[in-house]
């Protein structure tokens, strides 16, 4: 069982760190083994979105019970705003000519305006004025790039209402046009596409380009998709897109587009320790077509985090559309107790590191990732903006990866390509 974990771990791991293994991890390695037959290694995956919230059932059998509140994890020394490193910026489009979208490496993820995200009023800053104060403090501290969608409720207005109080060009949003439904059979030809996408986002937002339209396409089935994302191209030509993404595209579909001309300079999916599809040939795709990916549900609605290590699921409380969402991806992954043991051992990198958060090592772990241009790390309030700086206090080494790897050898790996699952495949 030890060399099978060994073999396993050697194969999760990614380039440049090397496979030589210290006598802290052989250890640990010999332990796992004599532990690995009380993990549960499968989960019960259904396809497509017929399993969300679903797993959130199973995996708390109350499901209206609410969790014993946690102590948030304090980072100690970590938690001194004037020590804290500024967060850094990057260019994701420098692998195409022409393009230039230069990006903070926080992204602040306005999923959570969208409404079914409030959880604990106490906390709830997801809507209004207090939305909009809030912007304030990301940028201020550098997460000065948002990340919004045509459908997110209200939240194309209500960043465009914090552009126009601050007035603050310099800040960039990325936003979406997700086409499904009769809209399907409309965008690929007229004028729907422009009218009712783009130039609403634009009015919307109160600017006359966007700084990046990530456009989705839910049906595969309906090939227009290429001839929609051409019309975008057009607008780009025109000054409406600075710059074209994708969101949610599998390779196969994204090379259709990139084929036919469309300069592509990211792709949304998503991407974290409990969902690695961007694994399975996305990360190859994007490094050898100059493609950036923008990974969201990085710590998986929070299920990454100090707040959930030690929980039992039958006191949990799913109370948001993140939870419910990656409740079911962490079914997928390898179930609770395989979960559990993850958050244990990133529990422990972070102490070696000072005592960042769980959070920040899952995160680390991502942002590392070859191809990874920024993290789009959604929140309900401004009180991760402190920790979102600490993730660039460190950097993750040989150590810790051996160690994460060896939990990931234990989990169930998908074999799918992003958002396959969603769309009705396999995970």
């Amino acid at each position: 069982m030890q060399q099978q974990l060994q073999a396993q771990q050697l194969l999760l791991r990614q380039q440049p760190f090397r496979p030589a293994k210290s006598p802290r991890t052989e250890r640990f390695l010999i332990r796992c083994s004599a532990e690995s037959d009380e993990i549960s290694r499968r989960a019960a995956v259904a396809g497509g979105s017929a399993i969300l919230g679903s797993a959130a059932l199973s995996l708390a059998t109350n499901g209206n019970a609410v969790a014993a509140p946690l102590a948030p994890f304090a980072p100690g020394p970590m938690s001194d705003a004037d020590t804290l490193p500024a967060i850094p910026h990057k260019n994701i489009s420098k692998g195409l000519p022409g393009q230039d979208l230069e990006v903070s490496q926080v992204i602040k993820g306005c999923w959570q305006l969208s409404g079914g995200h409030r959880g604990d009023a106490a906390s709830d800053r997801t809507s209004g004025s207090a939305a909009v104060e809030d912007f304030g403090k990301f940028v201020n501290a550098g997460i000065d790039t948002l990340d919004c969608a045509d459908h997110y409720g209200d939240a194309e207005a209500i960043i465009g209402r914090y552009l126009k109080q601050d007035g603050t060009e310099n800040v960039k949003v990325l936003t979406k046009a997700c086409i499904w439904g009769s809209n399907l059979g409309k965008v690929g030809s007229g004028d729907t596409l422009e009218k009712e996408y783009i130039d609403r986002s634009r009015e919307r937002l109160g600017r006359s380009k966007l700084d990046l339209l990530q456009f989705y396409w839910h049906d595969y089935g309906n090939k227009q998709y290429v001839d929609a994302a051409l019309k975008l191209r057009d607008m780009k030509g025109r000054g409406k897109i600075a710059n074209i993404g994708v969101t949610n595209f599998d390779v196969t579909h994204l090379a259709k587009i990139v084929d036919a001309g469309v300069p592509i300079v990211s792709n949304q999916v998503q991407y974290s320790l409990l969902d690695r599809r961007p694994q399975n040939g996305m990360i190859d795709y994007c490094r050898e077509n100059g493609i950036a990916i923008l990974p969201y549900g990085v710590v998986a609605g929070g299920l990454l985090s100090d707040r959930y290590l030690g929980a039992e699921p039958a006191k949990m409380d799913f109370n948001t559309s993140s939870l419910r969402k990656y409740a079911s991806v962490l079914q997928a992954a390898g179930g609770w107790k395989w979960y559990q043991r993850l958050l244990r051992e990133l529990r422990a990198v972070g102490d070696n590191h000072g005592g960042v958060s769980i959070a920040n090592v899952a995160s680390r772990w991502v942002l590392e990732r070859d191809t990874v241009g920024a993290l789009i790390l959604g929140a309900r309030n401004a009180s991760h903006v402190a920790d979102h700086r600490a993730l660039f206090s460190f950097q993750l080494d040989e150590e810790d990866y051996d160690r994460i790897n060896t939990v990931l050898a234990l989990s169930q790996p998908p074999d799918g390509d992003c958002y396959t699952w969603e769309r009705g495949g396999r995970f």
